[in-house]
C-alpha cells in the first residue's frame, strides 16, 4: 500500500478526509470493554454452571462484576472530569485508583467472603473480566481518533485557504 506522498499507485480513488477527534472517549471505552469483559463473564459463568453448579457461577459473576465495577468508576470518573479539564483526567485517575484501592480492600476485609462463595471460581471470573476488559480498552484506545493539533484557520493562507 503506497500513500499519496509516495511515487507510484495512490491508495485510494480520491483524497482521505478528516476523520476528526472521538466524541466521549471515556463512555465509549466503557461501552466497548464492558460489552467484552460481560460477554467473557457468560461464558465463563456458563462453564462454571456445568462444572459446580449455581455456586461456581454466581462466584464467578460476583468476581467479574467487582472487577467490572473497579474499572468503570475510572472510565466514568474521566468522561466527567476530561470533559472540563482534560489533561486533569490522568491526576484523577491516579488518586482514584488510590481511593479505589484501599475502598475495595477495606470492604473485602470488613465483609469477609460469603459463606456461598466459591474461591476457585470467583478467582476465574476475576481474570477472565480484567483480561477481556484490557484487551477491549487497548482496542478501544488504539481506534480512538485524537486531536493533537487544532484545524487550520481558513485565512492564514496555506494549499486550502479561501481567497
Amino acid at each position: 500500500m503506497t500513500s499519496n506522498a509516495e511515487s507510484g499507485r495512490t491508495s485510494g480513488n480520491g483524497p482521505v478526509g478528516v476523520s476528526g477527534p472521538t466524541t466521549s472517549l471515556w463512555l465509549r471505552l466503557l461501552a466497548i470493554s464492558s460489552a467484552a469483559a460481560g460477554a467473557a463473564l457468560l461464558l465463563t459463568g456458563g462453564l462454571a454452571l456445568v462444572f459446580n453448579g449455581g455456586t461456581g457461577a454466581w462466584s464467578s459473576l460476583f468476581g467479574g462484576a467487582l472487577v467490572m465495577a473497579f474499572f468503570a468508576i475510572s472510565l466514568a470518573i474521566g468522561h466527567f472530569v476530561g470533559r472540563n479539564n482534560p489533561s486533569g483526567a490522568i491526576g484523577m485517575f491516579v488518586a482514584t485508583y488510590f481511593v479505589k484501592v484501599i475502598g475495595f480492600a477495606v470492604v473485602l476485609f470488613v465483609l469477609g467472603a460469603p459463606a456461598w462463595l466459591h474461591e476457585r471460581w470467583f478467582l476465574i471470573g476475576a481474570v477472565v473480566s480484567v483480561v477481556a476488559w484490557q484487551a477491549a480498552e487497548i482496542i478501544g484506545f488504539g481506534k480512538a481518533r485524537l486531536q493533537i493539533y487544532n484545524d487550520p484557520d481558513s485565512t492564514e493562507g496555506g494549499p486550502h485557504a479561501q481567497p
